[in-house]
């Protein structure tokens, strides 16, 4: 198939990239706008008591709210506000309410700090837009009104909260964009450089990534988000910068590589680009088969933020496989060689011995030493995972601490108790229709005060119980920062102390931030038990197609699984000592160390079943695959790891720690499971790792695929190769 793909695109190169250009117009002109949705709560269904409390408040409470924004006022000077300050206050609060802002339905005054020196405002917006753009717009608009209402005052005016958290993520998330897209364009461009010493081939895979591929993944994406209903996340952009630019790059090396291979072989310029979609095709192609499912099965997760995660990355890895089997060799079969590689020499030279090559002599004169001494090193960083703690703390994670959301939150925390600024709420609600009877609100409320981590609890029998009686609302006030895990941890106290001292007749319901952070968590957990066994079954099953193998997929996803501990570890040690680490971060790492990392794999187990079958032993086989394949490997992981690394420049603590997890990761997998665990391993298992077909074997599936024993090339050489040289 592949080899009909190859001669297909490399006789009709005009028409291919006419193909896709005619593909491109029409799929971007079509497509809709993608939009954008940062609220926690939207990522959980509805079967989760978080949501069934917000559920439950707006129906029997519709004129009550949680904040989209909190004005926070303070005197310039930091003293006690005085009388003429609190008049400043209430009159700005009741201006801001009239200025009309769009999605700002009401602002209502907020409660004074005990020691005198803050007092608020709360700024309800409209419940349909929660965390979508409009609202970070509508903050900016309440910082630029509040500031201006308080000119000739002695007060300082800051607004953080919901929506202004967004606004400030928002800008941090454009440098962080612009830092990813401009280091990542460096690194490919001075790498490519240097290891084809053209500009041509430096610049090229950029132009294509970015102008064709991505534009148009971007399109498939959206119109997948409006036909299936998906969440979008406006976050996800920078990660998808980062993995067309790492993962296309990946494959035009796999593709460039083999093709000067052929060409220093002997073979004519066409016949050699035909040769390498043809040998790199089946490799390329079952990569990224493992990487699409991988992400496809993020479709099981309860998150709608990696319902949503997971298909656009799928859509993006499909749309760079076929651009790698098609558009690429497409366009490097219409130029000249000498053009290609131009100013460089030594293009159609093979080097007389390479790093590479005394690495898999290493590795096929000692394979029990090498898999020992890399399996060891994995299970050691490995180690590092039994300190692992989430941490939920969005915001912090994503936002520079000086960004005045960031101080306004420290700033609440700090005057009032941590929870104030986000509490929790406990809904006492009928469940056969009759009002509550009264007599039981003072008893359950003394019991939610006795539950671990809580501060206070107010509620008021004229003000928080709906007009039917048949819902009270408790606000309870936690000693912990909602996000936080003690803040976690006495949610589900509270839970507990609710669910058992319902009155009859009632049910309660917990609903807040935290309570939506522990839900987050639990839905996390599922995740893991679920996604991440699901996936690994699925890569099975594609190694074992590719390899026609029951034995050598265990001990590949074996390995795949030690360079995930291995990360998992490290990340550990170094960021997730105090607060512990950002929650989607083992989500991330399942992405791209689990998915991408298994494509070093089987670029490397192909190589050296590609070198079994020219009739070489299993140590020489796996020395031979080193060679060929350890280039292409190391410079496809080095410039994966580099890109990711460049998110470490943002500034952002989740990004800076997202790129150092995912680069360590594509490190290991490329450097230690793919260089050395997995070839060692295969040879020291020898034609056992085959088992129960001989893909190994001289001679094996050429009928199938067309490579044949000692042929170099596809079967039916002289038809391909009108040069006779292999």
């Amino acid at each position: 198939m592949f080899h009909r793909i190859g001669r297909t695109v490399v006789r009709h190169p005009v028409w291919t990239i006419v193909a896709w250009l005619i593909a491109a117009v029409a799929i971007i002109a079509t497509a809709p706008s993608l939009p954008s949705n940062s609220d926690e709560s939207s990522f959980l269904p509805s079967s989760y008591e978080s949501i069934k409390a917000m559920d439950l408040q707006e129906k029997a409470f519709p004129q009550a709210f949680t904040p989209a924004a909190i004005v926070l006022y303070q005197r310039a000077d930091g003293g006690q506000l005085t009388a003429a300050d609190k008049a400043d206050i209430s009159r700005i609060t009741t201006d801001l309410g009239k200025k009309g802002i769009d999605q700002v339905q009401k602002v209502v005054a907020g409660a004074p700090s005990k020691d005198g020196k803050y007092d608020t405002a709360l700024v309800q917006m409209d419940k349909k837009s929660t965390g979508q753009p409009k609202q970070a717009d509508a903050a900016k608009a309440l910082r630029s009104d509040s500031t201006d209402l308080a000119k000739g005052t002695h007060l300082k005016v800051q607004v953080g909260g919901q929506a202004a958290q967004n606004l400030d993520q928002q800008d941090a998330g454009k440098t962080s964009d612009a830092v990813a897209l401009v280091g990542s364009l460096l690194i490919i461009i001075v790498t490519l450089s240097i290891i084809f010493r053209s500009p041509l081939v430096a610049i090229m895979p950029l132009v294509l990534l970015v102008g064709v591929v991505f534009t148009v993944a971007n399109a498939l994406i959206a119109d997948a988000t409006k036909v299936f209903g998906l969440q979008a996340n406006s976050s996800i952009s920078a990660l998808l910068i980062v993995v067309v630019l790492g993962v296309g790059t990946d494959y035009f090396l796999f593709l460039m590589f083999r093709y000067r291979e052929r060409l220093r072989a002997g073979d004519e310029p066409k016949q050699a680009m035909i040769n390498s979609v043809t040998r790199v095709g089946e490799a390329i192609a079952s990569a990224a088969g493992a990487v699409i499912i991988a992400f496809c099965a993020l479709a099981l997760s309860t998150l709608s933020f990696l319902t949503q995660l997971g298909p656009a990355l799928a859509i993006l890895v499909a749309v760079t496989l076929l651009a790698g089997l098609t558009l690429f060799p497409a366009i490097c079969s219409l130029i000249p060689p000498r053009a290609l590689f131009w100013p460089g020499k030594k293009w159609n030279q093979e080097p007389p011995g390479t790093r590479y090559a005394s690495v898999g002599r290493l590795v096929g004169r000692k394979p029990a030493l090498v898999a020992v001494v890399s399996g060891l090193v994995m299970l050691v960083l490995a180690i590092g995972t039994f300190g692992y703690k989430a941490s939920y703390d969005l915001a912090s994670g994503s936002i520079p601490k000086t960004k005045e959301s960031m101080v306004v939150q420290d700033t609440l925390q700090k005057a009032y108790s941590a929870g104030a600024a986000e509490p929790t709420n406990v809904y006492l609600n009928s469940t056969d229709g009759k009002p509550l009877n009264s007599a039981d609100f003072a008893t359950f409320e003394s019991k939610l005060k006795g539950a671990k981590g809580v501060a206070e609890v107010a509620f008021d029998a004229k003000k928080d119980v709906n007009k039917a009686g048949t819902t009270a609302n408790y606000t309870v006030t936690l000693k912990y920062e909602a996000s936080s895990d003690p803040a976690i941890a006495a949610v589900g106290d509270i839970r507990s102390v609710a669910h058992a001292n319902a009155p009859q007749g009632s049910e309660a319901l917990v609903g807040g931030t935290s309570s939506v952070f522990k839900d987050i968590n639990a839905a996390v957990n599922h995740d893991y038990r679920t996604v991440f066994p699901v996936a690994a079954v699925l890569i099975m099953v594609i190694l074992g197609l590719l390899l026609r193998s029951v034995v050598a997929p265990w001990y590949l996803i074996a390995s795949v699984g030690l360079g995930f501990g291995a990360t998992l570890g490290t990340t550990v040690w170094i960021f997730g000592r105090g607060d512990g680490l950002i929650f989607l971060l083992p989500i991330i790492m399942y992405l791209f160390v689990v998915a991408i990392g298994t494509d070093y794999n089987i670029l490397m187990i192909a190589r050296l079943r590609e070198e079994a079958r020219e009739g070489r032993q299993p140590r020489e086989a796996a020395s031979e695959a080193l060679k060929h394949a350890g280039p292409t490997i190391g410079a496809a992981g080095f410039i994966l790891a580099a890109t990711f690394a460049t998110l470490m420049l943002s500034g952002n603590d989740f990004l800076t720690e997202m790129g150092f997890t995912v680069a360590f990761g594509i490190v290991v997998a490329a450097f230690v499971m793919a260089m050395f665990f997995t070839p060692s391993l295969t040879a020291l298992i020898g034609h056992a790792a085959w088992w129960p077909g001989h893909a190994d074997r001289a001679g094996q599936g050429s009928s199938k695929d067309g490579f044949g024993p000692g042929s170099g090339g596809p079967r039916g050489a002289a038809e391909l190769d009108e040069s006779g040289r292999r």
